[in-house]
C-alpha cells in the first residue's frame, strides 16, 4: 500500500515508516497538514496515518479538508497521544476509520492496516467481479462485455482489474506504473498514455457499457461509471 504519514516528530516518522516498509508497505511522511494536504489532494495514496498535533493545523482539520475534497473515502488511522473517550469519538465523527494511541505497537498497526485495506477492497478475494456489463474472471484472468470474451494481452487484464478496483478514484500514472508494472523509477510515461487509448477501444469503455476512462490534465487517469 502507498501510505500518506501525518507526523511532525522525526523520530516518531522514522519509526512508522520502518515499521511499515518492512512488510512492503511504501510511506512518506510530511510534518505538516499543509504538506500532507498537497500530497494526498494530488497524489495517489490508498491509507493516511494522521497525528493530532501538528504545527500548523490539527489533524481533525486534516482529516475534514481530505473528506471534502478527495473524490473517495481514502482509509484513515489516527496515531496521536491524546486518548481520551471525547477525542476518540470526534476522531470517529470527523471521518476516521481507526484510532491508536502512541506508542504505536508495530503488530497491532500493521494488523489494522490490513484490515482497513480489506475492508476498502472487498472484492480483492473474489473469483468472478460483475462491474455493469463487464464480467472480470481473476482466475483465468479473462473479461467479458455482455458475455461476449474479449481479447486482452496479461498487462490489459492487470490495468483493467486496477481501474475496477478503484473506480472513481484519480489515479497518477506513477501510481500504475508502480501497481501494475512494478515500476518505480525513470520510466516514460507515455507507456501509461498508449495503454489507456488502447483499452478505451478494446473494451468499450464508454457512455453506452456504463464507463469512461477520464484524462485527469497532468495527473493520471479516473476511471468513472456513466448513468
Amino acid at each position: 500500500m502507498r501510505i500518506a504519514l501525518l507526523e511532525d516528530e522525526h523520530e516518531q516518522a522514522q519509526r512508522i515508516q520502518t515499521i511499515v516498509s518492512e512488510k512492503g508497505h511504501h510511506c512518506d511522511s510530511f510534518p505538516t497538514g499543509q504538506a500532507f494536504l498537497g500530497a494526498v489532494l494530488h497524489r495517489s495514496y490508498d491509507l493516511m496515518i494522521l497525528d493530532w498535533q501538528i504545527p500548523d493545523m490539527t489533524g481533525i482539520d486534516v482529516l475534514e479538508n481530505v473528506r471534502a475534497h478527495l473524490n473517495w473515502p481514502i482509509p484513515a488511522i489516527f496515531l496521536t497521544q491524546r486518548d481520551s473517550e471525547s477525542d476518540i469519538v470526534r476522531a470517529l465523527d470527523a471521518g476516521a476509520d481507526d484510532y491508536l494511541a502512541k506508542p504505536a505497537r508495530a503488530a497491532e498497526l500493521l494488523a489494522r492496516i490490513n484490515a482497513l485495506a480489506r475492508r476498502s477492497n472487498p472484492d480483492s478475494e473474489k473469483e468472478v467481479l460483475v462491474y455493469g456489463p463487464f464480467e472480470v474472471n481473476t482466475q483465468q484472468r479473462s473479461i467479458s462485455l455482455h458475455g461476449e470474451p474479449l481479447s486482452l494481452t496479461d498487462k490489459d487484464f492487470d490495468l483493467t482489474l486496477f481501474l475496477f478496483q478503484n473506480q472513481g478514484r484519480l489515479l497518477t500514472r506513477e501510481m500504475l506504473l508502480e501497481r501494475v508494472w512494478g515500476l518505480t523509477k525513470d520510466i516514460n510515461t507515455r507507456t501509461v498514455d498508449t495503454h489507456m487509448s488502447r483499452l478505451r477501444r478494446r473494451l468499450g469503455l464508454n457512455p453506452e457499457n456504463g464507463f469512461r476512462i477520464k484524462t485527469i490534465y497532468q495527473r493520471g487517469y479516473r476511471l468513472e461509471a456513466v448513468a
